[in-house]
């Protein structure tokens, strides 16, 4: 099987507009520098001479720590950017803070932050001044986290064929993300790349962190709080979407206010932080309820396959999203094994975008 070797994207913004290539080429491409990393030396001189910025101006540490340690494996020189000593105290606008690193020869621009559309604005800044500068989204505000989805999606497919990870092996898998859906920019970046593959991907969470509005969402339209529904709505919705060269598919997205139908018979959980830093107001009873009603524990794996795997982005709440020994267990757990995809993932991303600058 031969998938697409022409890579164009400049910036890697979100998936919305990924088509089936995009996403085989970055799973192939993660699985080279997996094999790179299994070595004794685990560096190739790939990016060399290129600088790759990494400008957070929100906390990180699996995201950021990733990234940097990508780039250097792929011999790029690496600028770290901390929020709280850098110009920002005194009054220097984002824009500014980004035009400084383009001015000191940075390449790349890895950026994430608390409000959506601060990587877009600066990439379409870089596009306007003509820079050939390299925006990616590393997580903004409620929008989107494109690199979290793809090491998701690597995981999940290396599991399933470790020598060939491709995006139809999870063609009629039924995938279920559970918890603060509302909150999550992980979630709408899986919603794009699981539906994508022809996964069934099953949303389930409490009506408040769970609006019905997400179903319009996967048409394209961002999700905003709507009404909670009634006990008795219909639950499932499947959402035909039009994607890039007019080709449709038809995106298996469902939504559940209860969490048995979303794991019953499913292949994989993934099961998601309660974003309280970004909850402004009050959603939830008690986190004691929130576990009891959606926390993924022992018992509740009995409803999905024999073989179930369970993921989550981290930072893990443990109690409350998962109970502490199930994240512990590698029977069940892909947890461990999402974090070091990360760093195969996030360096086909920066030589993707970046080989043709080296």
């Amino acid at each position: 099987m031969v998938f697409m070797t022409t890579w164009t994207r400049r910036h890697i913004i979100s998936l919305a507009d990924f088509v089936p290539d995009d996403y085989n080429t970055v799973l192939q491409t993660a699985a080279s520098f997996r094999e790179v990393l299994s070595r004794r030396v685990k560096k190739v001189p790939t990016l060399q001479g290129i600088v790759v910025a990494t400008l957070f101006f929100e906390p990180s540490t699996r995201t950021r720590n990733s990234f940097e340690l990508a780039a250097k494996r792929l011999s790029a020189d690496t600028l770290s950017f901390t929020p709280g000593t850098s110009a920002l105290t005194k009054g220097e606008t984002i824009l500014d803070t980004a035009l400084t690193y383009l001015a000191m020869g940075t390449n790349i621009m890895v950026i994430r932050h608390r409000e959506a559309g601060v990587p877009l604005a600066i990439a379409n800044e870089m596009d306007r001044l003509q820079s050939q500068v390299s925006v990616l989204n590393a997580g903004d505000g409620q929008h989107e986290h494109p690199s979290q989805a793809l090491l998701d999606l690597f995981t999940i497919c290396s599991l399933l064929d470790p020598d060939l990870p491709r995006l139809e092996l999870l063609k009629d898998k039924k995938i279920a993300i559970v918890g603060d859906i509302l909150h999550s920019r992980v979630a709408r970046s899986n919603i794009w790349s699981l539906t994508a593959s022809g996964a069934e991907v099953h949303l389930a969470g409490p009506p408040t962190l769970l609006p019905k509005l997400f179903a319009s969402w996967g048409m394209g339209h961002e999700a905003s709080p709507g009404v909670p529904p009634t006990r008795g709505e219909e639950q499932n919705t499947i959402v035909p979407t039009v994607l890039p060269g007019n080709a449709i598919t038809q995106r298996k997205l469902f939504l559940h206010w209860d969490i048995e139908p979303a794991l019953q018979n499913a292949d994989f959980v993934m099961t998601l932080r309660l974003q309280k830093e970004r909850m402004t107001q009050h959603l939830l009873p008690s986190l004691r309820e929130y576990h009891q009603r959606y926390g993924i524990t022992r018992d509740r794996l009995k409803l999905c396959q024999p073989n179930v795997k369970v993921l989550h982005p981290g930072p893990v709440n443990r109690g409350v999203e998962i109970s502490s020994d199930l994240m512990d267990d590698p029977q069940f757990s892909l947890i461990s094994q999402q974090v070091t995809s990360g760093v195969a993932v996030r360096m086909a991303l920066l030589y993707l975008i970046g080989s043709g600058k080296a």
